[in-house]
């Protein structure tokens, strides 16, 4: 009898002590109280995952919620969940396609119809290492999605944030940036042989050196962009992912990873404490991991390299026209 007990308290100890690990590796739950009645907050990719947890936490926190999602169908699912948990009816789904500058577009059109301020955008939404696919407008499908559909989201979104007051824009980006590499000439994959893991990590790192040169360009307003890595979670940006793919990971490896990687619920921490925390109201232009300010990666540090790439962005999605547009 006395060897099950003992067993039984060391899987307990070992429980315990990663669910310590990984909270401690993610910072903790966020530590501000801070509630957000009033406000307007947007997430994309909020479905399921970090995203999920983060449209959650921030509901029970009074905002009102718009959860931004392609597949409408999983996202009404995910909005009456959290309907239901929190009891905040202020919580809505919205369809947003990252990879069509259609789909953008007139999901900016739509919001800024219907929403007088906008006090939150949380970029979140992300595909990784999936095969050599394309997005509506040609674009390679991670430099696409995660970058370029964000950026020209935030952009036409940016006016009605300035005249919000203290709005807050949040990037989450990964530390697989520090991997990142952007290629100037071939940004869309085109030329080069194509690597699922480079693409990605150049997707990552750009979404780093566009919150900084969007901070630049914010100065003097009161709004603010920062961007964050979230840990490594147990969700579906993983899919493509050999890992998911093979038996012997998903069978074998897997239950081992639980003691180190993080829920969304934790993971989701970051992303939280950058969207309601008081103590950071005004900080600009940072990179954030586990809860602290900290130096990504060399490459990400480079202010040339980042005014480049919006130049560039600027060029592939034809921002110019679309604001154009948008103020007609």
């Amino acid at each position: 009898m006395n060897k099950y007990v003992v067993g039984a308290s060391m899987v307990g100890t070992l429980v315990g002590a990663s669910i310590l690990l990984k909270d401690y590796t993610g910072g903790g739950p966020c530590p501000s109280k801070a509630t957000i009645v009033g406000k307007t907050v947007i997430v994309t990719g909020a479905n399921t995952g970090i995203g999920k947890e983060t449209a959650l936490e921030l509901a029970k926190r009074g905002g009102r919620i718009i959860m931004a999602c392609r597949d409408m169908g999983k996202c009404e699912n995910a909005a009456k969940e959290i309907r239901g948990k929190t009891l905040n009816h202020n919580v809505f789904s919205k369809h947003l396609d990252l990879a069509s500058i259609k789909s953008i577009k007139e999901f900016a059109k739509n919001i800024l119809q219907e929403e007088e301020h906008i006090d939150i955008l949380i970029n979140n939404a992300a595909i990784m290492r999936c095969p050599h696919w394309k997005t509506e407008d040609g674009f390679e499908m991670q430099f696409g999605v995660n970058h370029l559909g964000h950026f020209l989201l935030t952009n036409l979104l940016l006016d009605r944030m300035k005249n919000s007051g203290q709005s807050r824009i949040i990037n989450v980006s990964s530390l697989a940036h520090v991997a990142g590499e952007i290629d100037f000439a071939d940004l869309n994959w085109e030329e080069k042989k194509y690597n699922t893991k480079a693409a990605y990590c150049q997707s990552k790192l750009a979404n780093i050196l566009f919150t900084t040169e969007l901070a630049n360009r914010l100065q003097g307003t009161a709004v603010t962009a920062n961007s964050l890595h979230p840990g490594v979670a147990d969700t579906e940006l993983g899919r493509h992912t050999g890992m998911h793919k093979s038996t012997f990971s998903s069978t074998v490896l897997s239950p081992m990873f639980w003691f180190v990687i993080k829920t969304p619920r934790q993971a989701a921490q970051s992303t939280v404490y950058l969207a309601v925390a008081e103590d950071i109201q005004g900080t600009s232009g940072k990179y954030f991991n586990a809860l602290k300010e900290k130096e990504p990666g060399k490459q990400a540090l480079d202010e040339e390299t980042a005014k480049k790439l919006w130049e560039e962005s600027a060029k592939l999605v034809h921002l110019d026209e679309a604001l154009q547009e948008f103020k007609s």
